[in-house]
């Protein structure tokens, strides 16, 4: 394991027995020392016979919300309890491939940014790619994440201030989206790595997954941040043009 900052890797996780070893066992897979924290926002299935498995390693902890919280305060309480410098999100039902921490690390302190992001892999809920990559650009400006968003929550690794600074909020939008445009703002730029390290799980219960209900919150998006009605149109606009041309190009 190479000598260099530790992460700590936030699992919000509701009902996610059938996935959630999947994505634990990519993280201790890294090469780098990681924390990790799963968020059980009051899970009905059988969480905890899954997690089991983990009880010795006292690098994952198992966290039980007492009332559910949604994923994005779940997400904060994560960032709250943890410790590093660093912050990485992962979702219960993806997982990363070797050695993406670490890439994303060394981007990171070379070029100064507070964020950074990978591209990723589309698979079905079964596991089996769909052979659908969606990229991401090598800078990400604040102009260039109010087009559309390019950031996918479960491939980023953020610094912990940052974070702290800006919470997410709002599970009635898109609540990443949200943070991602308020810290560009505040700090410029993002950066990716255009390697597909995230595979990312769709779900027909997910916010996409509805493109109509998904059109209004990010709608939302915009008007939380602060634009008017007008300026909102516009950036919606732009969004809806670049999720089109990302997902039927």
């Amino acid at each position: 394991m190479e000598e260099q900052s530790s992460i700590s890797v936030i699992i919000p996780v509701y009902n996610g027995a059938s996935t959630i070893r999947q994505a634990i066992d990519s993280v201790l897979a890294q090469d780098v020392k990681t924390d990790i924290y799963v968020i059980d926002d009051c899970s009905t299935d059988d969480l905890a016979g899954a997690m089991e498995i983990y009880a010795d390693n006292p690098a994952v902890r198992l966290i039980h919300n007492k009332k559910n919280l949604g994923v994005a305060k779940s997400r904060n309480r994560g960032v709250a309890l943890s410790e590093t410098e660093y912050i990485a999100f992962l979702d219960a039902d993806d997982y990363w491939t070797e050695g993406k921490l670490s890439a994303q690390l060394k981007r990171m302190k070379k070029t100064g940014a507070v964020l950074c992001s990978t591209a990723r892999e589309l698979i079905r809920p079964d596991g089996t790619t769909t052979g659908r990559i969606i990229g991401i650009p090598e800078k990400i400006t604040y102009r260039d994440i109010l087009k559309h968003n390019m950031i996918s929550t479960s491939a980023t690794v953020v610094k912990r201030a940052a974070m702290l600074r800006f919470p997410m909020e709002h599970d009635d939008s898109h609540e990443d989206y949200i943070s991602w445009i308020r810290i560009l703002r505040e700090y410029g730029f993002a950066v990716g790595i255009d390697e597909p390290m995230l595979k990312y799980r769709l779900s027909e219960g997910g916010k996409s997954r509805n493109k109509f209900k998904s059109a209004r919150m990010t709608f939302k998006v915009y008007r939380y941040c602060g634009f008017g009605i007008g300026a909102s149109l516009l950036h919606f606009i732009s969004y809806a043009y670049h999720g089109v041309k990302k997902y039927y190009d």
